[in-house]
């Protein structure tokens, strides 16, 4: 259903303007702003890392690719293409090659244009996939079959949607908001448990309470070579440790004979925290597996401790490592990181109530992460389900009802 209003190719109705191809060793410290395709990253366009070209450097007059506050910008290519929004601040740019700026006629309300392409973005993605690089051609974009009711209709379905999506802004807003509350919960509980210390609370380094420390191996090089995978033992790596929830239950490859003798196998149960890439994110293995010398891995003693407790206790001082390792071209901390490093420890009995609390609190935070990621991931296919019914003509026989749900 569409009310009986015409469809007809966007670019009857539309012009697009296609950026100049301005020369990377032209651009100068000052001058006029250049907006490039980087900069299309959402519905709201600022360049943060401008670059800058001297018009008098150039024989074309460059006025038409002038984009002012408040113009409809396009990605052409790259990774951010058919990604659509309007230039937020108010300095004027000269537009780059591959962003496109679109100049509707008397027919075509911009805010109602905005909408429209908000459906076609993943359209635009699948139009340019097959290429070595994204690119969507002026005729793909001009090529978009638009609903074209009354412009007064136009302004009618812009002001629903405004509302709806305001009202859906809101609540992911809050859902954001309460998502990170939860974050800061453990966390903020994670750090009081081990700076508000008890009686019989004994320093001791992370060697002093394991049976075996150090570093992963993985001799061979180069690391990657074919021949040392594809057998029966499990080999982790730094995403594998950073992507896991207290557990690490997956890995991404597994070592054969000749990976596993210039390597070596850590048992079920090892703690692992990253020196390297992902520096201090940690995790305890669910199985046996090796891992790279990027990996620390410890095995407790369980006379004095056990791996979840240090696991927590790690995850505690997580920002404190982590500003160790800055400041190198990539960021790395090294075994000598927790030599001199002194760690809490109170009884057995008192790690065992320390462990409890927190995982029940772990627990509940991750069930409330899902409802409200689950809640975010509703709220955005609100939002196509509202675009899909404004192009339809049924946003605008409902717009009560379509709005009260966005809202509540």
């Amino acid at each position: 259903m569409n009310m009986g209003w015409p469809t007809v190719n966007l670019g009857d109705v539309c012009d697009l303007q296609n950026g100049f191809a301005f020369k990377s060793k032209s651009f100068k410290e000052g001058g006029t702003p250049v907006l490039r395709i980087s900069s299309i990253q959402g519905e709201e366009v600022s360049d943060n890392r401008p670059v800058y070209v001297d018009e008098n450097d150039y024989s074309e007059n460059l006025s038409k690719y002038y984009v002012n506050q408040g113009d409809l910008l396009i990605a052409m290519s790259g990774g951010t293409t058919g990604k659509i929004g309007f230039l937020k601040t108010g300095a004027r740019y000269l537009l780059n090659q591959r962003v496109g700026l679109f100049r509707p006629t008397k027919k075509l309300d911009k805010q109602y244009l905005f909408y429209f392409l908000l459906t076609k973005s993943e359209e635009s993605l699948k139009i340019s996939a097959g290429s070595a690089q994204p690119n969507l051609s002026t005729k793909q974009i001009k090529d978009f079959q638009i609903p074209l009711p009354p412009v007064e209709e136009q302004k009618r379905i812009v002001a629903i949607l405004d509302e709806a999506f305001a009202g859906i802004d809101t609540a992911i807003a809050n859902t954001e908001k309460n998502l990170a509350n939860a974050r800061e919960l453990f966390e903020s509980y994670l750090n009081s448990v081990f700076t508000q210390r008890g009686e019989g609370w004994v320093d001791k380094t992370l060697k002093q309470v394991c049976v075996d420390f150090g570093r992963g191996k993985s001799k061979h090089r180069p690391r990657n070579d074919p021949k040392l995978y594809g057998g029966p033992y499990r080999f982790i790596q730094t995403g594998d440790v950073r992507n896991c929830k207290h557990l690490i239950k997956n890995s991404t490859q597994t070592y054969n004979e000749a990976g596993l003798a210039q390597s070596k196998l850590w048992p079920k149960g090892t703690i692992c925290i990253t020196i390297a890439a992902n520096i201090a994110e940690t995790g305890i293995l669910d199985f046996d597996a090796c891992f790279p010398d990027s990996i620390i891995g410890m095995v407790v003693d369980s006379k004095q401790t056990s791996n979840n407790y240090v696991e927590y206790l790690l995850q505690s001082v997580k920002a404190r490592i982590k500003a160790k390792g800055k400041g190198s071209a990539q960021d790395n901390i090294n075994l000598a990181t927790f030599e001199n490093e002194l760690f809490p420890f109170p009884s057995l009995n008192e790690q065992s109530k320390v462990v409890a609390n927190l995982y029940e609190l772990f627990t509940s935070i991750q069930r409330l992460q899902v409802i409200y990621q689950q809640k975010l991931a509703s709220l955005s296919e609100l939002k196509q389900s509202l675009l899909q019914k404004a192009f339809s003509g049924e946003l605008t026989s409902k717009p009560d009802k379509l709005i009260d749900e966005a809202v509540t």
